[in-house]
């Protein structure tokens, strides 16, 4: 490590967000043998484990914020987002595009950030709900670990938030993407990527 001097910091620093990104009803009914995004193999019994993240927070009173990315039917709002490996996808009148209620628990007081592209900062209010409920540590789960988690775990870092990821919780398009990105994230920030037994832990602990 370069910087011999990195502060050694707590697990949750401030007051917490957990941030659950895109884990969306396709996860749970489409069982295509090719789909429109690739996923590694385990993504879905991944995405389960990320209920017990929220089971924690919802009992240590830590907000949570679920992230949803849609797009309008007509295409206009992808962007370059088509020019590389993934397909057309989250259509806004598709079924699967809806938030994973059941598995989940996503409940109707919850709050909902919509984005259009990968990271839930860009064109989105995420950050202005941030600011509102004064979180200093955001913890991500979700997918994808090298798309969204990753987009969105850099401009948060960029915005001087402290950022988590549970490594249990989140997946990537690949294997081998997916490890290289929880590298890279760690890289920005020593610590940022932790277990789901070490962060439920924190939050149990957890004191606003």
């Amino acid at each position: 490590m370069a910087n011999a001097n990195t502060p050694k910091r707590a697990l949750i620093e401030g007051r917490a967000a957990l941030i659950v990104i895109d884990i969306q009803a396709s996860t749970f009914i489409d069982d295509s043998a090719v789909r429109s995004i690739d996923n590694m193999p385990g993504y879905k019994d991944r995405m389960l484990e990320a209920r017990k993240a929220i089971d924690a927070a919802r009992a240590a009173d830590i907000p949570v914020i679920f992230i949803q990315e849609v797009h309008h039917p007509s295409l206009v709002d992808f962007g370059r987002e088509l020019d590389g490996d993934e397909d057309i996808h989250c259509l806004e009148d598709n079924p699967k595009t809806a938030i994973a209620v059941k598995e989940m628990d996503f409940r109707p007081d919850d709050f909902l950030i919509r984005k259009r592209r990968y990271s839930a900062f860009f064109g989105t209010d995420f950050e202005i709900l941030l600011k509102g409920l004064k979180a200093e540590t955001l913890i991500l789960v979700g997918g994808l670990t090298d798309v969204c988690v990753h987009y969105t775990f850099v401009d948060a870092h960029q915005s001087d938030y402290f950022c988590r990821v549970i490594e249990d919780c989140v997946a990537g398009s690949s294997i081998e993407a997916h490890n290289a990105s929880l590298k890279a994230m760690e890289y920005l920030q020593s610590g940022a990527i932790q277990s789901l037994d070490a962060v439920t832990d924190a939050m149990k602990a957890y004191k606003r």
